[in-house]
């Protein structure tokens, strides 16, 4: 999976993408729509934001599409630099991906990431969304936070657990499959003469579990043809 930074980026770019546009429609939609309608007296949320001239950011209101960008921006930053590297460590300090299952292991590392990610992002949210024509108090944009942190730790972990990671992956592996197919042989190949290809991060950790788990299979079910 991915093994070169340009592949890094792409598997960030292709998280972050989803993950932006999901957390702007669970925000506006979810989170805050009702509110939106009552106070704009409108019978739909896109009707509500149209209708106070877009999204409040940075005490000023913006268009939905500028929103997606600003966020995409950050989070992607964030990803690249602290998500992504920090999530894989955290992993493989409480789990070893030789020992553990591949499903407990990678299971963990969307958990570190989420753990990493949303406060990160729900504290920049924060500020950009805070109600600056209010004045700003240090006490209100910390009580924001938490309450931004409170709000979406529940929706990140359960989509990018059971939906957006997984997506992810498979567009990844749809994307570099000949690149993916050439690595896989050449592992075979260091396997036969006796080397390990050094796993670099959490997805070629992963498939490299996998690997070895498929040749304790064929190697198991080979000694038990020989006994017979």
């Amino acid at each position: 999976m991915p093994r070169n930074q340009f592949q890094r980026m792409v598997f960030a770019f292709l998280t972050v993408v989803i993950t932006v546009h999901a957390y702007v429609f669970y925000s506006l939609y979810v989170v805050n729509g009702s509110i939106l309608m009552e106070i704009n007296n409108t019978k739909s949320v896109l009707a509500a934001i149209n209708a106070q001239g877009g999204v409040l950011m940075c005490g000023k209101f913006v268009p939905i599409w500028l929103v997606v960008i600003v966020e995409f921006i950050l989070a992607y930053f964030l990803e690249m630099t602290i998500g992504s590297p920090g999530s894989f460590k955290i992993a493989c300090r409480i789990f070893d991906p030789s020992k553990n299952h591949p499903m407990i292991f990678e299971t963990m590392i969307i958990c570190a990431t989420v753990t990493i990610m949303c406060p990160a992002m729900s504290f920049i949210a924060a500020f950009l969304y805070y109600p600056y024509y209010e004045g700003f108090n240090i006490f209100t944009l910390l009580a924001n936070w938490l309450k931004l942190v409170c709000f979406n730790f529940p929706f990140a972990f359960f989509t990018q657990l059971f939906f957006i990671q997984p997506a992810v992956r498979k567009m990844f592996r749809v994307i570099f499959a000949k690149d993916i197919k050439k690595h896989e042989e050449l592992s075979w190949e260091a396997n036969k003469q006796g080397k390990n290809l050094r796993p670099v991060d959490e997805t070629e950790a992963i498939a490299d579990i996998y690997r070895r788990m498929d040749e304790i299979k064929a190697e198991l079910e080979a000694e038990k043809a020989k006994n017979n």
